[in-house]
C-alpha cells in the first residue's frame, strides 16, 4: 500500500548540502558542506557527544570531566577540556548561521559553570527525531491516524543503528545514549500501534518481535505483538506469546502481568473483542488522554533505591492506589515522584501528569481550580455541556488509567475532592505532613541521605576526584546539611562555581550556625526560601513550641522531658505539641514502638537553624491607638 502523504504541519526538512550536519542516533558523525566531518580524537569527540546529547542546554564542566575521564581526572583536566572545545569551536563554526545580519549566535558558548552547543533541528538528527515524533502524537491526537504513522515512521527512520555506540565505554556517554534509546522505543510502540489500528499489523508483527527480544519485560511492546498476531490470523502464536511473558514476570520478578494485557488475553480466548489500549482506537472514538505532562528528571538524582522500589511496587499493575510521599522541606519529595512517574509509562497508557497544589507565590490553589485544569487536559466540559468539571474529572478517571502527581500538599482538604474513587488510575501526593486525615492511602517517608548517598551526590556535582580529594571535608559538608538532598545539591552547584574554595573551608562555613543559611545560595535556589514555605504551613502555635525548641534543645536528639522543659508545660501538652510537629513534617521520630518516656525525637539541623531566625526576629509592634500619645503626654 503506498505511504500517504504526510500533513501540512510537519518539522522542517534535514539539512541541506551547505549546512552543517550531525548525528548521534548511531555513530558520532558530522558532514559540512556534504563532506564527512574529522570529528578529532577520542576525547574530543567523547565532548562532542555530550554536547549534542544535551543539545541547546548548559552541560557542567564537571559533567564533560567525568565524560572522558570517569576515573582519575588529571590535574590538567580542565585545562585539555578547554583545547577540545576550541577545537570543536573551529570545526562546527564560531556562529550560527541564524541571524539577520548573517551573524547568528555564538555556536559554542560558555555559560553556568559549563558549556552550551547551539545546534538547530536541521542540524541534529535526534532534534528532528524529538520533533518528528511530537507532530506524530499531535496528528494521532487530531484524529489523523495516517498522518501520525507517515510522521513517527520519518522519525524512526533516522536511526542508523545504536546510539554513540562507538564512545559507550564512558558511562556518562552510555546514559545518554539510553536516554535516547529509551525515547525510540517509546516511539516504535506508538508508530505499531498507530499502524495495527489503521489494519496494517501485518507491517510491524516482524519489528515488535525483535522489540520483544531486546526488551522481554517492556508490556507495551508484547500486548502490542500480541495485537499483531492476533489480527493477522495467527492467534495461537498470540497466546503463546502471553503465556511466554506471563511465566517470565512470575521467574524473574515475581509479577503478574498488568491489568490491560490480560484482558486482551481473556478476549482472544473468547473470541471477544479485546479493550484498545491508548493508540490502538482512532481517537475520535475514545476520550483524550493526558499523555506525558512531567518536568524533567533531576539529572543527578542519587540514592533513593529503597523507597522507589517501594513507590514502584505500590504502584502496580492493578492500579487505583493513592501513596503519599512525606518528608521535610528539602528531602527530594517532588524527585522522586518525577522520577517513578517518568519510569512508569507501561502501566498507564493514558497519561501522567504533574500538577503544583499551589501557585509560584506559595498560596494554595482552589480545588476547583485543578480540577477544572486536569479537565481541560482530559478534554472537557464543552462550554455547552451541562456536565460540571467535577463530574467529568470523575468520570475521566473511572475510565481511564493514568498516573496524577499532586505536588506540595499543604492539607488534605487541597485535595480531597481531586482522588479517585473508583478505576485504575493512582495518584501520588508529596507533603511535608503526614495528611492523616486521608484514607486509604500508603504513605512513604523520606529520611535524610545516607552519608554515602550524599558524598555521591556531591561527587556528581563537583567531582567525585575533588570529593576524594579531601573526603572528611566532604562528610562535614553533608553532615552540615542535615544530609538533607536539596542542601547538599546547593552546596555541590556552589562549589562548583568557586573551584577555587577548599572543601574544609566552606565546611567551616557551613558548620557556623550563624551564616550557614547564608552558603546554602546557588543562583535563585535558595534553602532559607524552601523553609520558610514550610514555616508558613505551621499553625501559630506550632511554630512557637517550634521556635522554644530550637532555642532549648539545640542539635541533635531530645526526649519528651526535655521538650516539656523547652516548652514550660506539662505532659501531655508537651507530647501534643510534638506530635503536631511531627505531623507537620518538622520533627522526625523513630519508626519503632516505644513509651512516650523513652523516644528520641529530632530536630533537623537546618529547620533548627531556620526557627533560632525567626525567634531573633523582634515582633511588629501592634498599631498604637488613636490618641494614646496625647493622653500620655
Amino acid at each position: 500500500m503506498p505511504r500517504p502523504p504526510a500533513p501540512a504541519r510537519v518539522p522542517a526538512p534535514a539539512a541541506s548540502a551547505g549546512a552543517l550536519s550531525l548525528s548521534v542516533l548511531g555513530p558520532l558523525s558530522g558532514r559540512l558542506d556534504g563532506r564527512p566531518l574529522a570529528l578529532g580524537p577520542r576525547k574530543q569527540r567523547l565532548v562532542l557527544a555530550m554536547l549534542l546529547g544535551r543539545p541547546n542546554t548548559p552541560v557542567p564542566v564537571e559533567v564533560l570531566t567525568d565524560a572522558v575521564w570517569p576515573d582519575d581526572p588529571p590535574r590538567t583536566a580542565r585545562k585539555n577540556l578547554q583545547v577540545y572545545i576550541s577545537s570543536a569551536r573551529a570545526l562546527l563554526g564560531a556562529r550560527c548561521p541564524d541571524g539577520p545580519d548573517g551573524r547568528g549566535a555564538e555556536r559554542l558558548a560558555h555559560s553556568c559553570g559549563g558549556y552550551l552547543l547551539r545546534v538547530g533541528e536541521d542540524e541534529l538528527d535526534s532534534l528532528l527525531f524529538r520533533s518528528l515524533a511530537a507532530a506524530g502524537r499531535r496528528a494521532a491526537d487530531d484524529g489523523d491516524q495516517r498522518g501520525a504513522a507517515a510522521l513517527l515512521r520519518r522519525a524512526l527512520d533516522l536511526w542508523q543503528g545504536p546510539p554513540l555506540h562507538d564512545l559507550r565505554d564512558s558511562p556518562e556517554v552510555a546514559a545518554e545514549a539510553e536516554r535516547l534509546e529509551a525515547r525510540c522505543l517509546t516511539v516504535h510502540e506508538d508508530w505499531a500501534e498507530t499502524e495495527i489500528a489503521l489494519g496494517r499489523a501485518s507491517a510491524v508483527v516482524d519489528g515488535l518481535r525483535d522489540l520483544a527480544e531486546r526488551h522481554p519485560t517492556r508490556e507495551r511492546v508484547r500486548a502490542a505483538w500480541m495485537d499483531a498476531l492476533h489480527r493477522t490470523g495467527r492467534r495461537a502464536e498470540a497466546l503463546a506469546v502471553y503465556d511466554d511473558y506471563r511465566q517470565l514476570l512470575a521467574r524473574e520478578l515475581g509479577l503478574e502481568p498488568g491489568a490491560a494485557i490480560a484482558a486482551r488475553h481473556r478476549a482472544m480466548l473468547t473470541g471477544r473483542s479485546a479493550p484498545d489500549r491508548a493508540g490502538s482506537t482512532p481517537p475520535a472514538r475514545r476520550s483524550p488522554v493526558l499523555r506525558a505532562v512531567l518536568p524533567a528528571e533531576v539529572p543527578d538524582f542519587t540514592g533513593r533505591g529503597e523507597q522507589l522500589r517501594e513507590l514502584l511496587d505500590v504502584l502496580g499493575p492493578e492500579g487505583g492506589r493513592v501513596v503519599a510521599v512525606t518528608g521535610a522541606a528539602g528531602t527530594g519529595k517532588t524527585a522522586l515522584a518525577v522520577r517513578a512517574a517518568h519510569l512508569l509509562a507501561e502501566r498507564f497508557p493514558d497519561g501522567r501528569v504533574h500538577i503544583r497544589v499551589r501557585d509560584e507565590h506559595g498560596a494554595v490553589r482552589p480545588a476547583a481550580e485543578i480540577v477544572g485544569e486536569l479537565a481541560r487536559l482530559t478534554g472537557g466540559p464543552h462550554p455547552a455541556e451541562p456536565m460540571t468539571d467535577a463530574e467529568h474529572w470523575r468520570h475521566w478517571l473511572a475510565a481511564h488509567r493514568a498516573l496524577v502527581v499532586l505536588d506540595d500538599v499543604p492539607d488534605e482538604s487541597a485535595v480531597r475532592a481531586l482522588l479517585p474513587g473508583t478505576g485504575g488510575s493512582s495518584f501520588v501526593l508529596t507533603a511535608r505532613g503526614q495528611l492523616a486525615g486521608l484514607a486509604p492511602v500508603h504513605r512513604i517517608a523520606l529520611p535524610p541521605l545516607a552519608p554515602a548517598e550524599a558524598l555521591a551526590l556531591l561527587g556528581r556535582l563537583i567531582g567525585p576526584g575533588r570529593v576524594g580529594l579531601d573526603r572528611s571535608a566532604a562528610l562535614r559538608i553533608a553532615d552540615a546539611c542535615g544530609l538533607l538532598p536539596l542542601a547538599v545539591r546547593v552546596s555541590g552547584m556552589r562549589l562548583a562555581v568557586l573551584r577555587h574554595l577548599p572543601l574544609a573551608e566552606y565546611a567551616d562555613r557551613l558548620a557556623d550556625p550563624a551564616g550557614a543559611l547564608d552558603e546554602l545560595v546557588a543562583g535563585d535556589i535558595s534553602v532559607r526560601a524552601r523553609l520558610a514555605a514550610g514555616w508558613q504551613d505551621l499553625s501559630p502555635g506550632s511554630g512557637r513550641a517550634l521556635t522554644l525548641l530550637a532555642s532549648t534543645v539545640r542539635e541533635g536528639p531530645f526526649t519528651l522531658p526535655e521538650a516539656m522543659a523547652a516548652l514550660g508545660c506539662g505532659e501531655r501538652q508537651a507530647l501534643r505539641a510534638v506530635e503536631s510537629l511531627i505531623d507537620a513534617g518538622a520533627v522526625s521520630s523513630p519508626s519503632g514502638e516505644v513509651t512516650a518516656h523513652c523516644v528520641l525525637y529530632e530536630l533537623p539541623r537546618l529547620i533548627g537553624l531556620y526557627a533560632r531566625e525567626c525567634a531573633a526576629v523582634p515582633p511588629v509592634p501592634e498599631p498604637e491607638p488613636v490618641g494614646a500619645r496625647t493622653r500620655r503626654g
